[in-house]
């Protein structure tokens, strides 16, 4: 049974993505830009690139190409920072607003029929077990990087 459990939290990262992206398709959108607004919208206007590609878990070169394309659909802007010019920071714009609505309706009603079953208990319960799995995986990955 142990073993299963590796490919499982794998495979579910990718199936809950999949079912919102069908569900979004409608609205133009790619799984990299809707991650990208929501991660945004959730995070809070103003996230510095690099701290942005690091919530999504992408490399921050691979996340200006689809800052370019939110750019140009009008939905994000970057600006310089005032303490660093070097870095950018993103912000949605107005237009962004009912499209986020949309996003968000779209996640919750997934994530409803996703815990579908569970109490409010076990979910509590998978959440903190899920923090666990990952605070030993971190501890290795700190280990083994000699950090």
């Amino acid at each position: 049974m142990h073993q299963n459990i590796g490919f499982r939290l794998s495979r579910l990262p990718r199936l809950w993505r999949a079912i919102i992206d069908e569900r979004l398709a409608p609205l133009g959108l790619t799984q990299t830009r809707w991650i990208t607004l929501y991660h945004l919208w959730r995070l809070g206007d103003g996230q510095p690139q690099c701290d942005l590609a690091r919530a999504i878990g992408v490399e921050a070169p691979s996340l200006v190409r689809t800052l370019d394309q939110l750019s140009e659909q009008g939905l994000i802007e970057r600006r310089p920072c005032e303490q660093d010019r070097r870095t950018k920071r993103v912000f949605l714009t107005p237009d962004a607003t009912p499209l986020l609505e949309q996003i968000d309706e779209v996640v919750t009603q997934a994530r409803r029929e996703m815990l579908a079953g569970l109490s409010e208990d076990d979910i509590k319960r998978l959440d903190a077990l899920l923090a666990h799995i990952e605070n030993n995986g971190l501890a290795i990955q700190a280990r083994e990087s000699g950090a």
